[in-house]
């Protein structure tokens, strides 16, 4: 199973891209931990040296959905700006994302077929009579195109290999580009209310437990209710 996700600092200001650089690292160990291969793929560095605006990175293991859907979502840290030594603000938020995957068709000669074809259009006796135009199609997805630029059948031909070869180099930038989309919508939809982790001080290894006190102080009574009974 392979899995792409994005730490970002969603567009934030350079304490947040110190986040990111934090949490990468913390990312990268843990999914080490638990016996995860990774790969980054993209790290775009921040203004401040030691600091990351986003970062890509291939997840391969057997079962990836646990650790997932663990560390998805907004990230908060607690502390002091690294930058700005008096700026009040202590609550900085970053984002992880999965990034869907962009999938490319390679091409292999042995999965296009070739088919001549009458020319059609002004050229006169030539091309009612010769079979010079080629058609190429590519078996597996059906995508087809045809050439009938040349009298010459083994001309078209190739002309119709690198026309068929051309449309899916394009169709593969067209999915980069949606990939890319994805990863700026990503940047703008950080929720900076109920985050999924919540680190505190410097050490990023260590994550802030938060507790809601009312429903634990009910359950406390809920169990020493039943006790007396």
């Amino acid at each position: 199973m392979e899995k792409i996700i994005q730490i970002t600092s969603g567009r934030g200001p350079a304490e947040c891209s110190w986040v990111v650089a934090q949490v990468l690292k913390t990312f990268l160990e843990e999914a080490n931990d638990n016996k995860i291969k990774t790969t980054l793929l993209q790290r775009e560095k921040g203004i401040e040296n030691g600091t990351v605006e986003t970062a890509t990175i291939l997840l391969e293991s057997d079962n990836l959905n646990t650790f997932i859907s663990s560390c998805t979502g907004t990230i908060q840290w607690i502390g002091q700006s690294q930058f700005r030594k008096f700026h009040k603000r202590k609550n900085w938020f970053i984002g992880i994302f999965e990034v869907d995957k962009a999938t490319t068709t390679e091409i292999s000669e042995k999965d296009i077929q070739y088919q001549a074809m009458r020319s059609s259009g002004a050229g006169g006796q030539h091309v009612n009579k010769v079979s010079s135009a080629v058609r190429a199609t590519h078996v597996p997805t059906g995508v087809s195109v045809v050439a009938m630029d040349s009298r010459s059948q083994h001309q078209n031909k190739k002309l119709a290999t690198e026309r068929l070869l051309q449309k899916f180099k394009n169709e593969t930038v067209k999915q980069f580009k949606a990939e890319f989309q994805a990863q700026w919508m990503n940047q703008l939809q950080i929720q900076r209310g109920n985050p999924i982790r919540i680190f505190e001080g410097s050490d990023f290894k260590k994550q802030k437990q938060v507790k809601n006190y009312k429903q634990e102080r009910q359950r406390l009574k809920r169990e020493d209710y039943f006790d007396r009974e």
